[in-house]
């Protein structure tokens, strides 16, 4: 008997970074001495003071049971007040609150509560897959905005055409944006919350990086510009370094929650109550976050400085872990990706049209590779030394 995909796993690519781990894998295989930029999972340790609750918590959970589909009332409650800290809104946590098992759960499956066949679907370019995917498997079209540094890496929402609005369920957007780095302020979100508002469009804001930041200002959230039609995405993931524990929330519009926590009920059995206890620690310290988002910002520099040295552009960030670097005048994403990785340098890098859409002349992911500064800082500093010694030489590709 041959086993057949379904027409949805067959219209499926490789996954961009699935395709970066085998990259990796081959290198090292050859002896290489490899340092890995390509997927964004942080490799320093959990926080201390989150393990040690997990251990004391597995001891009290011992006969807890499945967890609650939607989040514990004490987990659920402490993303609610760590929201409020952080961003000024005040939300209910038995109403606006529910948890996922991490944000490419949530971000995946939200389409399938939304979105029926023949719906759109509104989601930056380059950008995370699940927006796309999940569409996909949902049913739905994928409309794709462009990102482009003339515009600060916002949407022209503008530019929307009027027939796709009409048919639109949902936008998403990234900020701080992977993989530019980009922020958006305030007032930008307040206007995507009226564009969307006005034609029926649920706003799905991921907010994975919004404790990633190096400029005096901590990032907005969409929530900032009311909950109405708002659903923002969070994870612990990157501002506690829990990419493993898989634990996240989503936050906003009430009607929007509770359609996502029914779908929720069907897909999974909930995040396990010793990961949530584990995660209310670390929503209660910001100590933990300051320092890594300052380590960050020198592995930032430190790369950022090396490729000047070489003769290119500063695509220093303004915020998350990653350096949206550009190519050499005249160098597309994936060759100057593949030079970085040739064996002098062994440098494993994200070509930006890894992770568009688009191809051709207007794939906004031309001319740029992606790095998640997750190696360590005495790795970054080996990396730089390997890129000052390149000397690319010559004018960068013109913003």
């Amino acid at each position: 008997m041959t086993v057949r995909a379904s027409q949805r796993i067959s219209a499926l690519g490789t996954y961009a970074f699935a395709e970066v781990d085998r990259l990796v894998s081959d290198l090292r295989a050859q002896g290489v001495a490899v340092i890995d930029f390509g997927v964004g999972d942080p490799r320093a340790p959990t926080p201390r003071l989150i393990r040690e609750e997990a251990k004391v918590a597995v001891d009290r959970h011992a006969s807890s049971g499945y967890p609650s589909y939607v989040g514990a009332p004490r987990f659920r409650r402490a993303a609610a007040d760590w929201v409020q800290r952080r961003f000024g809104v005040e939300v209910d946590p038995a109403l606006h609150v529910t948890s996922s098992v991490g944000s490419k759960e949530a971000v995946f499956h939200a389409p399938l509560a939304f979105v029926d066949a023949g719906d759109v679907v509104i989601s930056p370019d380059p950008g995370y897959p699940p927006y796309a995917r999940g569409t996909r498997f949902a049913g739905g079209e994928n409309f794709h905005y462009p990102l482009r540094p003339q515009n600060g890496y916002l949407p022209d929402l503008g530019a929307i055409p009027d027939d796709v609005a009409a048919r639109a369920k949902m936008l998403w957007l990234c900020y701080p944006n992977s993989p530019t780095g980009a922020v958006a302020p305030l007032s930008f979100y307040e206007e995507a919350a009226a564009f969307c508002r006005e034609r029926g469009i649920l706003l799905c804001s991921d907010e994975a990086y919004s404790e990633i930041y190096f400029g005096p200002e901590p990032p907005p959230s969409a929530l900032e510009a009311g909950l109405d039609n708002v659903l923002a995405f969070f994870s612990m993931s990157k501002r506690s370094a829990m990419t493993g524990w898989r634990c996240g929330y989503v936050v906003g519009d009430a009607d929007a929650v509770a359609l996502y926590r029914k779908l929720k009920t069907n897909i999974d059995s909930g995040t396990p109550d010793f990961v949530q206890d584990a995660a209310i620690a670390a929503l209660g310290d910001e100590h933990h976050v300051v320092a890594m988002r300052e380590e960050y910002r020198a592995r930032r520099d430190l790369i950022c400085d090396a490729f000047v040295a070489a003769g290119l552009a500063d695509c220093r960030s303004a915020a998350t872990l990653y350096v949206w670097q550009r190519a050499p005048q005249g160098m597309s994403a994936e060759d100057f990706a593949k030079r970085l990785l040739e064996p002098s340098v062994a440098l494993v890098t994200t070509p930006g049209t890894w992770i568009s859409a688009a191809h051709g002349v207007d794939d906004p992911g031309e001319g740029h590779v992606r790095l998640a500064l997750v190696p360590t800082t005495e790795d970054c500093e080996e990396a730089a030394r390997r890129i000052r010694a390149l000397r690319l030489g010559g004018p960068s590709a013109s913003v």
